[in-house]
């Protein structure tokens, strides 16, 4: 099936709007930002796939169930006293940072060449980067580790341009907009983890 512009635009204004609701949530490490994650990339499975970003397209179905993944990993890790609202976050060590580095480039690279070999996506290494770092964001988002905000933060930068050569003017809007938002939310988590650490220092003074 085939939608006509009309309708693929109306629907990328949507997933837009989700999407910003999902980071704004995510920011301030509301479980509930799974949710609006959800219902945005599924709409993206559509959107891309009509647009020939294959890798894309496929990649929102791994959101839907990371984000499941993540929603179920959140609810049991929320602190204590917080309600629903807030969970721990920490950074990763130097070792594990370098492997996750590693994995991504090859799963970016691997990628990149099937989706060049094998279909006829436009700019498949292009495609296939954002693709794999994404991937990496998610499992460190569900994981809650700081670095996610930092993956986020090059997949922003890559996407915006990526969309626009597609003239796709909301979705580049809105990672236009998840761009500030990773910057804030990167400086949001770092914070969150300094009164971690700083909260049982002051507890046992």
């Amino acid at each position: 099936m085939t939608l006509d512009q009309a309708t693929l635009g109306a629907l990328e204004w949507v997933a837009a709007i989700l999407g910003v609701i999902n980071i704004a949530l995510l920011i301030f490490r509301s479980q509930w930002n799974f949710a609006f994650a959800i219902a945005s990339v599924a709409l993206y499975v559509l959107i891309f796939f009509e647009n020939r970003l294959y890798a894309e397209s496929g990649l929102q179905v791994f959101f839907i169930l990371a984000n499941v993944w993540g929603w179920a990993l959140w609810r049991r890790s929320q602190e204590p006293g917080q309600g629903e609202s807030r969970v721990p976050v920490r950074w990763l060590d130097w070792r594990s940072r370098l492997v996750w580095l590693a994995v991504t480039a090859a799963l970016s690279i691997n990628l990149g060449w099937l989706m060049h070999r094998y279909t006829n996506a436009v700019m498949p290494f292009a495609d296939s980067a954002i693709a794999g770092a994404s991937v990496a964001a998610q499992i460190l988002l569900g994981y809650r580790r700081i670095e996610n905000w930092v993956l986020w933060i090059a997949v922003d930068v890559a996407a915006v341009t990526l969309y626009i050569h597609r003239g796709l003017y909301p979705t580049a809007g809105l990672y236009a907009g998840m761009l500030v938002m990773s910057l804030f939310g990167l400086r949001e988590w770092i914070a969150a983890e300094r009164r971690q650490r700083v909260a049982p220092a002051l507890a046992a003074a």
